[in-house]
C-alpha cells in the first residue's frame, strides 16, 4: 500500500516528557484523540474553515497509517479494492496541511488538572482544547477456547475492525476452506461477504431469531436471508457459540445445542463497544459512552470535547458514519466560531447495505410505537423484496427497502426533511406506478442536501466539484468521495453532474467494463483477446490489466474465455466460484447438490432404478424433483462427488453453471390431445445441442406442445410453443424467477429445425452482446426486440452465418464435466480438508 507505517512525529520545543515545561504559544493547542473516521473528518472540517489561524493541531492515532475508509474494508476483504485505494488521507496529508500525527501511539492518560495528553510511548502533549474521538471497538463475547495458551486469539480467529485484522484474515484465508462468522449484524454480513468472495464456503452464526434485527423485522429478516443464501451464504439462526474448537488453531465451533460446525477461519463480528475507558479514568463521565450535551462539550470540562462511536448524547450511541458527518461538522462550526452556537441535536438514521447485489435501505424506526401510527407492507419473498413504511402524523418515521425497483431516494428524501407524504401509500411502495418518479429531482434540492450518506458529500460539494473541473462520474467522486461507500448514489451525482454541465459531461468509460478489474469494453476485449490469443484468466490480466489481478473480474473472464475459445480454453480452477470447480451445487451445510441431465424431462424405469440406487448408496439426505423436471439428489459430500457420478453413468445436468441449464417440455403431440406439435422430441434435440453451452448468465428453455403453454416457454429466456399448422412461435428474453417477464416474440417457423437454428443464433448474439451476469430479458430490453429480431432473422448486419458457426463449434467443443470424476483435474479437487459439519440442515434448491 502507498501509505507505509508511519512512526510517532515529535517536535521540539512544543512536545514535553511528562514532567517537562511546555512554553507559551501564540495559537491555541487543539489535541485529538483518535485518527478514525470521526477524529480525522473532523480535523479536515477544521482545516477547512481555516482552524490553522486559530489552532496548533496535534493528533493522536493507534493505527501505524493515515486514515482510511473502514466501511470499505469488506471491499478490501473481497479483494475488490486495493488497501491503498480506502485511503482517505494519507501520511502526506497531514504534513501538507500542518497537523502533527502521532501514528501509532496510542494515548495511555488525560491529565485534566495540567492539560497533557501522554502518550503509551512516553510523547505528552499540551492542550487547550481536547478532542476525544476514540470510536469503538469489537465487542467478543465470552467464548470456551477463545485464546491459546500464552495468551492471544487461537490461531484462526479474528475480528473485523482494522486494516490490519483484514490483513490477517486475508492472509489466513489463502489456506482455508470454510470460514465461520459469528454475527449476523450490518458488520458480520459486511464481513461475510468479503469471504465469500475470496472464494470460502460461508456460514453465518447469529444469536438472534432473525439477520440484522437492530435494523430489519422479523419478516424483513427473513427476506434478506432467502436472498443471501441464494448467493451462497449459509445462515444458522438462533445459536449461541460455546466453544471454539481447536487446540493451537480453530478447527470448528461448538454451539449451545450441543451441535457443532467444522471450519477453520472465525470471524468474530457480534457488535461494537464504544472506547470510553480514557475518558472514564480522567475523572469524566461516562454511561453508555461519554456523555456530551449539544455542544458536543463533556459536562464535566468546558475545554474538552468528544464526537464519533464513543460519545452518548441524549442516551443515544452510534455505530453508522452519518451521525459521525454531522458532528464533525458542527463541532468545526463551534471551535472555529464560524457557528458558535451551532447544536448537535441526534440524527436521522439511515442504513445501506449492498451485498452482491442485495440492495437494502433502512431508516428510522421499524416497528409502529402505537395504534395511532400506521404501518404498510409489501412482500414478494421469491423475488427478494420487502418493503414497509412506518408512518406517523402523515409523516415518514421509518422505512425498510429491501430489494430493487422501490423510490428509496425519494422517500430517504422525505424522511430526513420530515416531509408530509401522499395518501397513496401504496403506491409509495411501487415505483412501477410512479415510472419516472422514483428518485426525486436533483434540481429541486437544496445545495446543502445529502446525496452521498456514507462520506456524508452533499449536492452543493458534487456541483463546485463540476464547476471545478470534473466532468466524469469517476473524476467527481474521486474529488468528493461521493460514491466510494455503497455506491447506492452515484446514480443522483451523475444526475448532479449533468444538472450543473449539461452536455459538457462527459460519460466514464468504466461504466461500459466487462469486468471492473479490466479497462475494455466487451467488443474490444473480445478484440484483443483474439488478436493476441490470450487463453486464460492470468495471461488476461497480464497483457491487458498491467498484472494487476482482481478476484471480483475472475468468474466473469473465465466465462468469457471459455466461449471464445472452447476446447483452447485454458482453464485455472482458482478464476471459477466453488460451483464450477466441482461440477456441483454447493449447500448451505457444506454438502452439494447432483443433478444428472435427463434430456427434455424424459426418463426410463432402469434410469430411474439407478438414480434411486445412488441415492441410497451414497446417503442422499433428499430427493427432489426440480422446476426443471431433473431430480435433485441433495446432501452430498464432496469427496463422493465422484463416485456418484461415476455410477449414475449419467451426464452433467449443469444445474451450477452460468450458461444453458435445461429444456423443459410438455408431453406434445405425441400423448396430449390438445398437442399440435411434438414438444418433447423438440426439447431432447435442444437440449442435446445446447448442453454444456457457456453464457453470461444461466439459461432456460421450454418447448410447448399447443398454446396452453403447460411447459411455460413464454416465460424462459428461449421458448417455442406449437401453432396450428404445424408452425412455431419463438420467444426469447423471458424470465419467471427474480423478475417475470413475458419474452418477446421472435419469430414464427415453420420447422423444428428452424427452431433450434434461430434458438442458438439468439444465444450465440446474447452471449456476444450481454454484460456478464445480465439476463437475457435485461438484455433484450437494453438492446431491444426490435433490433435482435433484425439481426436473429432478417440478418440485417449480416452476421448470421457466423454465428450459426459459432455455435457449431461449441457444440463441437462440448466436453461432459463430469469425466473428471477418472482424470481430476488437480488432486485435491474433490477433497474435503474438514470433517463435515453436524446439526446443520440440508437445503432444498
Amino acid at each position: 500500500m502507498s501509505d507505509e507505517p508511519g512512526s510517532a512525529v515529535v517536535e521540539g520545543g512544543t512536545t514535553g516528557r511528562s514532567g517537562q515545561a511546555v512554553p507559551k504559544r501564540e495559537r491555541e493547542r487543539l489535541v485529538v484523540i483518535g485518527n478514525g473516521m470521526a477524529g480525522a473528518r473532523f480535523v479536515e472540517e477544521l482545516v477547512a474553515r481555516g482552524g490553522r489561524n486559530r489552532f496548533e493541531i496535534v493528533m493522536f492515532g493507534d493505527e501505524p497509517y493515515g486514515n482510511y475508509n473502514r466501511i470499505l474494508l469488506s471491499n478490501v476483504l473481497a479483494g475488490i479494492q486495493d488497501p491503498k485505494d480506502i485511503f482517505i488521507n494519507p501520511l502526506s496529508w497531514y504534513e501538507d496541511n500542518g497537523v502533527r500525527l502521532h501514528a501509532g501511539v496510542r494515548v495511555a492518560s488525560i491529565d485534566r488538572r495540567s492539560k497533557i495528553v501522554r502518550g503509551a510511548s512516553g510523547v505528552a502533549e499540551a492542550y487547550d482544547k481536547l478532542v476525544i474521538a476514540t470510536g469503538s471497538r469489537a465487542f467478543v463475547p465470552r467464548i470456551e477456547g477463545l485464546e491459546r495458551e500464552g495468551g492471544g486469539y487461537k490461531s484462526g480467529v479474528f475480528v473485523f475492525r482494522t486494516l490490519d485484522d483484514c490483513s490477517g484474515i486475508l492472509e489466513h484465508a489463502k489456506r482455508s476452506r470454510r470460514a465461520a462468522v459469528i454475527g449476523g449484524g450490518l458488520l458480520g454480513l459486511e464481513a461475510a461477504r468479503g469471504l465469500l468472495g475470496l472464494g470460502l464456503e460461508v456460514h453465518v452464526v447469529h444469536l438472534m431469531k432473525h439477520l440484522m434485527e437492530v435494523q430489519l423485522d422479523a419478516a424483513g429478516g427473513a427476506v434478506l436471508r432467502r436472498a443471501l443464501e441464494d448467493m451462497g451464504l449459509a445462515v444458522h439462526l438462533e445459536k449461541s457459540t460455546r466453544e471454539i474448537l481447536g487446540d493451537e488453531r480453530v478447527e470448528g465451533l461448538r454451539f449451545e445445542d450441543g451441535s457443532e460446525l467444522a471450519c477453520d477461519l472465525v470471524v468474530i463480528s457480534a457488535g461494537i463497544r464504544p472506547n470510553a475507558e480514557l475518558a472514564r479514568d480522567a475523572g469524566l463521565t461516562v454511561e453508555r459512552g461519554i456523555v456530551v450535551g449539544d455542544d458536543l462539550c463533556s459536562p464535566d470540562d468546558p475545554d474538552i470535547h468528544a464526537l464519533g462511536e464513543c460519545v452518548q448524547h441524549r442516551g443515544r450511541t452510534y455505530g453508522l458514519v452519518a451521525p459521525l458527518w454531522e458532528q464533525a461538522q458542527i463541532l468545526a462550526d463551534r471551535l472555529t466560531e464560524r457557528r458558535p452556537d451551532a447544536a448537535y441535536a441526534g440524527s436521522k438514521i439511515s442504513t445501506k447495505l449492498k451485498v452482491m447485489g442485495v440492495d437494502l435501505l433502512v431508516m428510522g424506526e421499524q416497528r409502529a410505537a402505537s395504534d395511532a401510527e400506521e404501518e404498510v407492507a409489501y412482500a414478494e419473498p421469491s423475488r427478494g423484496i420487502y418493503r414497509k413504511l412506518v408512518i406517523r402524523d402523515g409523516t415518514l418515521a421509518g422505512a425498510i427497502l429491501l430489494g430493487g425497483g422501490a423510490p428509496g431516494g425519494r422517500l430517504l428524501q422525505a424522511f430526513e426533511r420530515g416531509l408530509k407524504i401522499p395518501e397513496d401509500r401504496a403506491a409509495l411502495l411501487s415505483a412501477g406506478a410512479h415510472a419516472g418518479a422514483g428518485e426525486p429531482s436533483v434540481g429541486d434540492m437544496p445545495d446543502e442536501a445529502q446525496v452521498c450518506n456514507c462520506n456524508g458529500v452533499s449536492k452543493g460539494q458534487i456541483a463546485a466539484a463540476a464547476r471545478g473541473g470534473c466532468r466524469t462520474l469517476r473524476q467527481a467522486c474521486a474529488a468528493t468521495r461521493a460514491g466510494s461507500g455503497c455506491g447506492a448514489c452515484k446514480p443522483q451525482v451523475q444526475a448532479v453532474l449533468e444538472l450543473v454541465l449539461g452536455s459538457d459531461a462527459a460519460e466514464d468509460p468504466s461504466a461500459h467494463y466487462y469486468v471492473p478489474g479490466v479497462p475494455y469494453a466487451k467488443p474490444e476485449l473480445v478484440r484483443l483477446i483474439k488478436e493476441r490469443g490470450l487463453r486464460s484468466v492470468s495471461s488476461v490480466f497480464r497483457e491487458l490489466a498491467g498484472g494487476q489481478e482482481d478476484l471480483a473480474s475472475k468468474p466473469g473472464l473465465a466465462s468469457l474465455l471459455k466461449s471464445i475459445w472452447g476446447r483452447e480454453y485454458e482453464d485455472e480452477r482458482d478464476a471459477r466460484f466453488i460451483n464450477d470447480r466441482v461440477h456441483a451445487n454447493i449447500q448451505r451445510d457444506g454438502t452439494f447438490s447432483v443433478i444428472p441431465r435427463i434430456y427434455g424431462g424424459v426418463t426410463t424405469p432402469a434410469q430411474l432404478r439407478k438414480i434411486a440406487d445412488v441415492a441410497e448408496r451414497y446417503e442422499a439426505r433428499m430427493v427432489k424433483i426440480t422446476g426443471g423436471q431433473r431430480i435433485d439428489l441433495l446432501g452430498i459430500e464432496k469427496e463422493r462427488l465422484p463416485d456418484v457420478w461415476r455410477d449414475l453413468g449419467m451426464p452433467s445436468g449443469h444445474a451450477y453453471t452460468k450458461g444453458f441449464r435445461t429444456c423443459k417440455t410438455c408431453v406434445g403431440s405425441e400423448f396430449c390431445r390438445y398437442g399440435v406439435g411434438d414438444s418433447t422430441a423438440l426439447g431432447i434435440a435442444i437440449e442435446r445441442r445446447f448442453q454444456g453451452f457457456e453464457a453470461p448468465h444461466k439459461l432456460k428453455l421450454a418447448i410447448a406442445g399447443c398454446p396452453r403453454n403447460c411447459s411455460e416457454a413464454t416465460t424462459k429466456d428461449v421458448g417455442a410453443v406449437a401453432i396450428e399448422g404445424g408452425r412455431w412461435e419463438i420467444y426469447v428474453g423471458g424470465g419467471a424467477g427474480s423478475r417475470v417477464r413475458k419474452g418477446d416474440l421472435l419469430c414464427v417457423v415453420d420447422t423444428q429445425e428452424e427452431v433450434i437454428r434461430y434458438a442458438g443464433r439468439f444465444m450465440q448474439y446474447y452471449r456476444e452482446q450481454a454484460r456478464y451476469m445480465e439476463r437475457s430479458y435485461d438484455f433484450v430490453e437494453r438492446v431491444g426486440i426490435e433490433r435482435v429480431r433484425r439481426v436473429i432473422v432478417d440478418d440485417a448486419e449480416g452476421v448470421a452465418a457466423r454465428l450459426d458457426a459459432e455455435v457449431q463449434a461449441s457444440v463441437d467443443a462440448y466436453a461432459d464435466p463430469w469425466s473428471e470424476a477418472d482424470s481430476p483435474i488437480h488432486p485435491s479437487q474433490f477433497t474435503t480438508l474438514l470433517p463435515p459439519p453436524s446439526g446443520a440442515p440440508a437445503q432444498a434448491e
